[in-house]
């Protein structure tokens, strides 16, 4: 326990001063980390093959997780020195209050904590002399101002300031037993490389952190069910330094919070994934190996049944295992795009939300920084979607991204995949109206944060187009029902991609100037979908997007098959010129 004369002496600012050194780290780390993966690496898979080349690939990648971890780990430690500071800031003023009044009055403190005073007479006594000592905790109770077991009013006053100094060091112990523990803890393991159970201890950090400083920075002061506008401002009205403690110790709460800048959630995001990775990888080789041999002889005939060993691990495990393989296939395709495939021109990733555990999983993926782009379009997928198979998805917007850059190569473009919503598992859910009942609002939100953060960094609005293929048309015309997207308020156009319907009569239903509300439409599987959705009513008094007489400007497509779209180079340019607002490049059927 620390006396009360450290307590009074020492220097909170220190603590602080040294904070920013490490917080300075944390942010230098991460710009370095940004630099390998931006530049770097992005050059070399570019323009190098080879075997020197994929050494260099491997060991960069390996720079850049170290970076990523430093990032975490000097974050951690910033947060923990300053709320050290903040913490200890409230018992060293109650104390050094005590020692003024213990001044004022004469009286003396002395190393122990003991007050000495001077005896003083009641108005009824002869007059005193000499001195007394009070101690903390005394066994009569202390009613301030009074002598215990007599009449002498300083013993009283001393009996409450060796109180209040002994409930100082009393509070400033259990704040610095509580930070020393977790601060000891925060360091790297032997060697230079950041393996899998590194990460998986900067996971245990940040929640020992989280435990620890939670009264300096609370999570509750995180906005919950709030507007993005309301997020914006509470994020504009951080200091920097607040910024980034809340970004390192809640990645999960900042990286999903609508209204803030890309680029935060993103490194928030990246974290999460990382970590959350190796947490996959060591729960399946924690799966027991098959048990052998999976037959043994019973009875005297000889006859083979399942041994014990393998029913039991037969109930438990391949369903277990097989989750987790899908999940982190769903990880590696992320991965992967944040590699930047070889001969692509693609722009830097944005890793706007992720959680594998939510159903089927979560995940927003933009190309290019949707904040900052002259034109973003947003696509939902539909029926089937799942992290598992979040490869196709990613790319289709990729190819949406490359295809639009040629149509406007001057512009800044940003294509995003939003796949934020429970979608059904297969054809059966997906005659439901109540997945897009719970995705649309979703949807809707994110969008309004997407305007909230693009206003922010540059003090306008882009041109947004909404895609939704297949379930995922239905999911964006729930999402237009809320009234917010009047007259292009949200979105400047929408795109329904063999859609079985909006849960609206006309184009005009969904709020959109008039001529900016586009169809397409595909053969063989597609048009059984289209029309499955009109007769189970998808689309409200069985009219779909693709039908003249909903009122959209329904666009010519090669698409064989409902998976199609962008596959064949008619469907794809046509989406394009909508995304970059060349329309008269559209052709219509």
């Amino acid at each position: 326990m620390p006396s009360w004369q450290q307590l009074r002496d020492v220097k909170l600012s220190e603590y602080e001063d040294a904070a920013d050194g490490w917080g300075k780290g944390s942010t230098r780390a991460n710009a370095d980390k940004d630099r390998v993966d931006n530049e770097i690496l992005a050059k070399i898979r570019d323009s190098q093959t080879g075997m020197a080349a994929s050494s260099a690939i491997a060991n960069l990648e390996g720079l850049s997780r170290n970076y990523q971890y430093l990032h975490t780990e000097c974050g951690l430690i910033r947060t923990a020195l300053n709320g050290l500071a903040a913490e200890l800031a409230a018992p060293q003023r109650k104390l050094k209050q005590a020692l003024e009044d213990a001044e004022n009055l004469k009286f003396t403190v002395h190393p122990d904590g003991s007050v000495e005073y001077p005896a003083t007479p009641s108005f009824l006594q002869a007059p005193a002399s000499g001195t007394g000592t009070a101690t903390p905790g005394a066994p009569v109770p202390l009613l301030p101002g009074r002598g215990e077991g007599g009449a002498d009013l300083n013993k009283g006053r001393a009996e409450e300031i060796a109180e209040k100094i002994a409930g100082a060091v009393r509070e400033a112990a259990e704040i610095d037993s509580r930070y020393a523990a977790v601060l000891r803890k925060l360091k790297a393991g032997p060697g230079l490389k950041v393996e899998a159970a590194d990460l998986l201890d900067a996971a245990q950090d940040t929640r020992d952190v989280q435990q620890a400083a939670g009264k300096y920075l609370n999570a509750d002061k995180i906005p919950k069910d709030r507007t993005p506008e309301q997020n914006a401002s509470w994020w504009k009205g951080l200091s920097q330094e607040l910024r980034d403690e809340y970004a390192t110790l809640y990645p999960a709460s900042i990286g999903a919070l609508d209204g803030i800048p890309a680029a935060v959630r993103d490194d928030a995001n990246r974290m999460i994934l990382a970590e959350t990775k190796a947490q996959y990888e060591a729960d399946l080789n924690a799966i027991p190996a098959e048990p052998s041999p999976k037959f043994v002889n019973q009875g005297a005939r000889g006859d083979m049944a399942y041994s014990k060993e393998w029913l039991d691990w037969n109930a438990t495990y391949p369903g277990k295992k097989a989750e987790i393989e899908g999940r982190l296939k769903g990880m590696a395709a992320i991965e992967k795009r944040f590699d930047r495939p070889a001969g692509s021109n693609l722009p830097e990733a944005y890793l706007l939300k992720f959680n594998p555990e939510l159903d089927d999983g979560r995940v927003i993926l933009a190309n290019g920084n949707p904040d900052t782009a002259d034109h973003m379009s947003m696509y939902v997928p539909g029926t089937k979607t799942r992290l598992e198979a979040i490869d196709k998805d990613l790319l289709r917007s990729e190819k949406l991204w490359d295809e639009s850059n040629r149509t406007k190569p001057d512009a800044k473009i940003s294509t995003i995949t939003w796949f934020d919503y429970n979608a059904p598992n297969d054809i059966p859910q997906a005659v439901a109206p109540t997945y897009a009942a719970e995705g649309g609002p979703t949807l809707q939100q994110f969008m309004q944060g997407q305007q909230a953060a693009h206003r922010e960094a540059t003090g306008t609005t882009s041109h947004t187009t909404v895609m939704g293929h297949s379930y995922g048309s239905t999911v964006v015309g729930v999402a237009t029902q809320s009234g917010s997207w009047r007259d292009g308020a949200m979105a400047d156009d929408i795109i329904a991609i063999g859609s079985p319907g909006m849960q609206v009569h006309r184009a005009e239903d969904l709020g959109l100037k008039p001529g900016h509300v586009w169809a397409m439409g595909g053969g063989s599987d597609d048009i059984i979908v289209r029309q499955g959705g009109r007769l189970v009513g998808l689309g409200d008094a069985w009219t779909i997007p693709t039908d003249e007489d909903f009122g959209g400007n329904i666009m010519k497509s090669d698409a064989s098959s409902h998976g199609d779209f962008w596959d064949d180079p008619v469907s794809l340019r046509n989406q394009a010129a909508v995304i970059t607002g060349k329309y008269d490049r559209t052709v219509l059927e």
